[in-house]
């Protein structure tokens, strides 16, 4: 069997920054995207796509707030699974039109959370547009909404960002992988929803870090490897300073040290070394963050960053 390899695209692979969110102009960095994969294909790798959704969603939000006298705003959780099948269509398309050999399908996936997860008391991860202080004042009072201050930019809304504990589709995506097709799976960190004490599902306000949901999926399907690609080169330590230092291979050991020194912000790096450092816990081979335009050189140990046992 072809090695398998989980591959989790930034949100510069769907939409790069400053380009306007038009279809046509994600359609192009999608087909742009599917051009790396298809090379991995062909280097023989069995592939798993899964991906961001924090600009679609955002936008998803906006058309909500902009109309929602019109038509009745839908939960974070109806929104995460839109743009799961929107970008599914165009990476499904695109990757058709670039082997027409590949059978590809999206899975719409749920990601089961803990409703005890401390992250529902500590809401931290801000989505969709800005407020004034008075209008987040009132969404606070009249939809419960926890809003914060962002940079001076103004306000948003806040919410928890819990702990991926098991993939609902697992068996459907496994099944799919053993039929030998390119499955597109757990796009934005997936569906987070919630069990209840009869075993019933329902979508919570959420939104599961995509980083830490690779890892869960590449977990899950076995993958050997796991890569996530982002926007910078590699993982580097003293970012933004004259040490700066980028890293090419780091043992597990190496990096848990880094990361109790505090080289990886939680906003930005962090979440990609805690995903990388748990698959090589959890049994995978290697783990790689890369920038998508070195993702090949990078599976040859030429760029990007590699963790290791």
């Amino acid at each position: 069997m072809n090695k398998r390899i989980v591959v989790a695209l930034g949100g510069n692979a769907i939409q790069p920054p400053g380009v306007p969110a038009t279809a046509e102009n994600q359609f192009a960095a999608v087909r742009a995207t599917c051009q790396h994969l298809a090379e991995m294909i062909r280097l023989g790798y069995q592939v798993i796509v899964t991906h961001g959704n924090g600009p679609q969603v955002g936008n998803i939000l906006l058309q909500n707030e902009e109309a929602r006298d019109v038509v009745p705003p839908m939960p974070l959780d109806v929104c995460g699974a839109q743009t799961q099948g929107f970008i599914g269509y165009m990476i499904q398309q695109s990757m058709g039109n670039t082997l027409p050999e590949v059978t590809v399908a999206s899975v719409v996936t749920q990601v089961e959370v803990s409703p005890l997860d401390p992250a529902f008391d500590r809401p931290t991860k801000p989505i969709g547009p800005f407020y004034t202080q008075h209008e987040a004042e009132k969404l606070e009072r009249e939809k419960d909404f926890v809003m914060v201050e962002d940079s001076g930019r103004g306000w948003r809304r806040v919410v928890p960002s819990p702990t991926p504990l098991a993939i609902v589709e697992k068996e459907a995506i496994s099944t799919l992988l053993a039929a030998n097709m390119l499955v597109i799976a757990s796009g934005g960190g997936g569906i987070p929803v919630v069990r209840d004490s009869e075993g019933r599902l329902s979508g919570v306000e959420a939104v599961i870090d995509k980083d830490l949901a690779a890892e869960k999926l590449a977990a899950d399907v076995d993958a050997q490897e796991l890569m996530i690609l982002t926007d910078v080169d590699a993982v580097a330590i003293n970012w933004g300073t004259p040490q700066q230092e980028f890293l090419g291979e780091l043992s597990l050991q190496q990096a848990r040290n880094f990361q109790r020194q505090g080289h990886f912000k939680a906003g930005s790096m962090g979440p990609k070394v805690e995903a990388a450092c748990r698959f090589v816990e959890n049994g995978g081979e290697t783990a790689i963050i890369a920038s998508l335009s070195s993702a090949l050189s990078a599976l040859q140990g030429n760029a990007g960053t590699r963790f290791v046992g």
